[in-house]
């Protein structure tokens, strides 16, 4: 209960904005009260290479007699409100496309929507120079694949090296740690529009990541690991507490999906490959802060104990360690790494919604299962391949399947090789 009050306080903090943020002329940046009706949305953004398409139609109807029609704006952005779930066609204007920024041959016009678990359905036109994507030569086409999964496993990284470390050092299989990764993100969004510049924002979510791990720790793990609880019940709890955070954050956040600043960045040419800004800051910011976390490990009296720690808690102690602060401060790194992958997992969807670290808990599972469970070169190595086969597998599948090789994999290796790559053998009994 002590760790929930202090959750719910933080997350009230930082997602209620005082009433001059909430009349900001930005709509998309507006904080929600508790209980407001739930908006359902398709939305798009229309660009020929990095310049903005502005002024063109798009028309989104349904069956059940819907039917409406708005424009882009001067960014290229569009955004139609739906009134419920359902099957929607939508289709863009191709009279009303500037001359010279034609619609990519073979492009689907109209497109079926049909909406899943979200609420905000996105949908893409290729016209002008992003046309030409659809007639590109495979090795062109691969080596994107290639970098937005490079980005993406690294992403996923991050939030795996946290739930790796608690694993290595307490045995515990926290299922709560999506929730963590949500709560970056809302928290980033929270100060953000309670107008805070951006790095001010992402840097006291990062913070506030690291002190809810502390206060989870001094105010249910470590109580349940002095009372002797067994492994199986705190993995339940943890399943428990990640419902209780879930749906703590959707009660204050809503159940829209809103924008973190800059969420539509310019499409950028690095070295010939088209990659998004925002991807290519995602990938930088990823592998800086890994190769930090690991010079921690490896260099650092505080990575020396957790390795100590995580190889026999009880020899850890006997040599003078203490152990129980070794796991609190594992906990606030790995509480730190999840909430700063959940404001790049934001930027990389793009999107902020109260379910986001569920929808990418199964990646992380997989990353540090492929990678060996506990070891944390093993998450490392696991989640960068796993977002290597999410993101080249659409190639050939279409992106609603692209989780599916990842999962396969995960199941494989749990049946012919469960130490996982870098993980040890053990025999048990």
């Amino acid at each position: 209960m002590v760790v929930l009050g202090i959750f719910v306080g933080a997350l009230f903090a930082a997602t209620l904005a005082p009433s001059a943020a909430a009349a900001s002329p930005n709509p998309s940046f507006q904080v929600h009260a508790p209980m407001q009706q739930q908006e359902f949305s398709i939305r798009g953004t229309l660009r020929d290479g990095s310049d903005p398409v502005p002024e063109v139609r798009i028309v989104a109807t349904s069956s059940t007699g819907f039917s409406a029609e708005v424009t882009t704006d001067a960014n290229g952005r569009w955004v139609i409100v739906v009134p419920e779930k359902g099957t929607y066609e939508v289709l863009l204007d191709v009279a009303t496309l500037p001359e010279g920024k034609p619609l990519a041959e073979g492009e689907a016009n109209p497109r079926i929507v049909e909406f899943g678990t979200s609420s905000n359905m996105g949908v893409i036109f290729k016209v002008g120079e992003n046309a030409a994507v659809a007639t590109t030569s495979f090795g062109a086409v691969l080596a994107e694949r290639v970098v937005a999964g490079l980005s993406f496993g690294l992403l996923l990284a991050l939030t795996a090296v946290g739930l790796s470390l608690v694993f290595g050092t307490t045995g515990l299989t926290n299922f709560a740690h999506g929730e963590m990764v949500t709560f970056g993100a809302v928290a980033a969004f929270g100060l953000a529009a309670i107008g805070l510049p951006l790095w001010v924002a992402i840097a006291g979510a990062i913070l506030l990541g690291g002190v809810l791990g502390w206060v989870q720790d001094w105010g249910l793990w470590r109580p349940l690991r002095h009372r002797g609880s067994a492994l199986v019940p705190m993995m339940i709890v943890s399943i428990g507490l990640a419902l209780a955070m879930r749906y703590i954050i959707l009660f204050f956040f809503g159940g829209t999906t809103e924008q973190l600043p800059s969420a539509q960045s310019p499409l950028l040419k690095v070295v010939g490959v088209t990659i998004s800004r925002n991807t290519l800051i995602s990938l930088v910011v990823s592998l800086v802060v890994i190769v930090v976390v690991a010079l921690l490990l490896l260099k650092t009296r505080f990575g020396k104990a957790t390795r100590a720690v995580a190889d026999n808690p009880a020899l850890a102690a006997a040599s003078g360690i203490d152990v129980d602060q070794v796991i609190r401060m594992v906990w606030v790194v790995g509480s730190m790494l999840a909430a700063l992958g959940g404001i790049l997992w934001a930027y990389y969807r793009p999107g902020v919604t109260f379910n986001m670290g569920q929808q990418i808990l199964l990646m992380i599972f997989a990353g540090v299962t492929l990678g060996g469970l506990g070891t944390v070169f093993g998450a490392l190595l696991g989640s960068v391949l796993v977002g290597l086969m999410v993101e080249v597998s659409t190639i050939w599948l279409e992106a609603d399947l692209k989780y599916v090789g990842a999962l396969a994999v995960m199941i494989l290796v749990l049946l012919f090789r469960p130490q996982g790559l870098l993980g040890r053998g053990e025999r048990v009994g």
